[in-house]
């Protein structure tokens, strides 16, 4: 079996990403002139929509925000040595939580009791929901992909069955919940900004944003500079050893996905709370899976994955922007060039590393 390549830090997290993304961008450039679009052009179209406007920037803050959530959430449960891609239904847990703290509460609690509760409730949520995959491959060796693929469908029926018997209003055909009381909204940043006397056009780029940038903070002081983290990773790292050491590896499973959990189901607060201020069917919508290819292209670390999450936020709002003004291109053809960035800047991640090591080495040598 071939060992991995060892590469200088600023190499592994710094060049070699960015190379990775140079070389996808060129594929998906091919891809485009194939099907007789102008690379350049939907290069232009992309950035334009996504960064060259406050209101674009808005929106591509904002889907960056849930991608820090899901991406956060994949990277603590990868560093306990676990591979949990159940983000999807837990974050749709978290959803269920915040719908049933807002629609018991909100009209009796203030903003500044009710926010709190709603950024616990879905919390509280993703954690239960991935809580009982981690016992069940803590105790009783169930394989965590599986049983949080397994429960991705199971938390989409759930809130199936609670939009449609128990939360939605008495005469309404829309599945869908009952409008939360204004206590219960996050604050968009465009309305603060006009209380602050600032024009900002509207977007749904809320103070969900704040809470991601907190939580990433909360993850690199967890995973590296507590000895909770330390015990988590070397669980991951070397599960018998870690035992030997006094480590309960069974715990840190459950404190590892408990975690995970924790981080998916507050993306409920961006989508629920900031944005639809109602529970909905679908509102995750495939973040839960990004935020995979997010942890990867980010090397599981919190600054890489703003960075990763950011170039996804410019894809998804740029991708939008670029179906709709140029003609013969559809969103399934945006969606082939973002599956082509996915591909070479994170499946592919490790493709150009003997490259790279090999130039390292041969430049080590010249300088020696």
């Amino acid at each position: 079996m071939s060992q991995p390549v060892q590469l200088p830090r600023w190499i592994d997290i710094g060049l070699l990403p960015l190379w990775n993304l140079c070389v996808a961008l060129a594929v998906a450039g091919l891809v485009v002139l194939a099907i007789g679009q102008s690379p350049s052009q939907a290069l232009s179209v992309l950035l334009q929509g996504s960064l060259g406007s406050a209101r674009g920037l808005g929106y591509t803050l904002y889907y960056t925000t849930t991608f820090i959530f899901t991406g956060l959430a994949v990277a603590v449960a990868f560093h306990g040595g676990l591979f949990n891609i159940g983000g999807e239904g837990q974050a749709m847990l978290g959803g269920v939580g915040v719908a049933l703290f807002a629609l018991w509460l909100s009209p009796f609690l203030p903003a500044g009791l009710m926010l709190p509760l709603v950024v616990l409730a879905a919390a509280l949520g993703g954690m239960l929901w991935a809580a009982v995959p981690a016992y069940l491959q803590a105790w009783r060796g169930s394989h965590i992909v599986i049983t949080t693929i397994m429960f991705n469908f199971l938390a989409s029926s759930l809130n199936v069955y609670l939009l449609v018997n128990w939360l939605r209003p008495k005469g309404s055909m829309a599945v869908e919940s009952a409008a939360f009381a204004d206590s219960a909204r996050m604050p968009a940043l465009h309305t603060l900004a006009q209380s602050l006397g600032l024009e900002l056009p509207s977007s749904p780029l809320n103070l969900s944003l704040l809470l991601a940038l907190l939580a990433c903070v909360g993850v690199w002081w967890f995973l590296w500079k507590s000895r909770a983290g330390y015990a988590l990773r070397a669980v991951g790292s070397a599960p018998r050893a870690a035992h030997y050491a006094g480590i309960k590896p069974r715990m840190q499973v459950l404190l590892a996905m408990g975690l995970s959990g924790a981080l998916a189901g507050m993306v409920a607060v961006n989508e629920i709370s900031g944005v639809q201020g109602k529970l909905t069917l679908d509102f995750v919508a495939g973040a839960g899976f990004t935020g995979i290819a997010v942890s990867l292209m980010g090397r599981n670390h919190p600054v890489g994955i703003v960075l990763a999450a950011l170039l996804f936020g410019v894809l998804y709002q740029g991708g939008v922007e670029v179906a709709f003004e140029i003609p013969g291109f559809s969103r399934e053809m945006v969606v082939t060039v973002q599956g082509l960035i996915v591909l070479f800047a994170g499946a592919m991640a490790t493709v150009s590393a003997p490259l790279f090591a090999r130039l390292f080495k041969a430049l080590a040598r010249k300088e020696g």
